[in-house]
């Protein structure tokens, strides 16, 4: 089992859109095995490769003890209205912000074995599904922020203990 350190804000590949994977090699079955072991914790909902370190378009999840991995994931449909979302993020700890997240998501990707996969959910699924694909475009949930509550994050940002 490998629990992956989590980047911190500040770290460029977190603001660095992540590459396509093509090739499945060991090293992509490796991330993902990272990634499952990472997402695990109590508490995480979602970790993209980026936070960890690695720049490719994958991320683990763990909703409601549903654990599970997509390759390549791109929105494709989200619904409903936009509502303030209570939101963190483990490269951000510490903070809680609202965030305007569509009420239901899908995202589509593909497995190890290069199946079409298909995530799709409302609520906190749908939340995480926007905020993981949202990292591998190189966007941290504050960047969603703004006015006078990116402001007040970034300040807490600079006055936190990590950064």
């Amino acid at each position: 089992m490998t629990v992956r350190p989590i980047r911190l804000f500040g770290d460029p590949v977190l603001t660095s859109p992540s590459a396509e994977i093509g090739e499945i090699d060991e090293g992509v079955r490796s991330l993902v095995q990272d990634l499952l072991d990472s997402v695990a914790l109590p508490g995480r909902a979602g970790v993209a490769a980026p936070q960890i370190g690695v720049g490719l378009r994958a991320f683990s999840y763990n909703i409601d003890g549903d654990i599970g991995y997509i390759l390549n994931p791109v929105v494709v449909e989200v619904a409903g209205e936009p509502e303030p979302t209570g939101e963190g993020c483990l490269s951000v700890p510490g903070l809680w912000h609202d965030v305007l997240r569509y009420p239901h998501a899908k995202v589509a990707g593909t497995d190890l074995d290069g199946n079409d996969v298909v995530l799709e959910g409302d609520g906190l699924f749908a939340q995480m599904l926007q905020h993981e694909t949202d990292h591998l475009d190189g966007h941290l949930y504050l960047h969603r922020l703004s006015g006078d509550a990116r402001r007040a994050a970034m300040r807490e940002v600079r006055e936190s203990d990590w950064f």
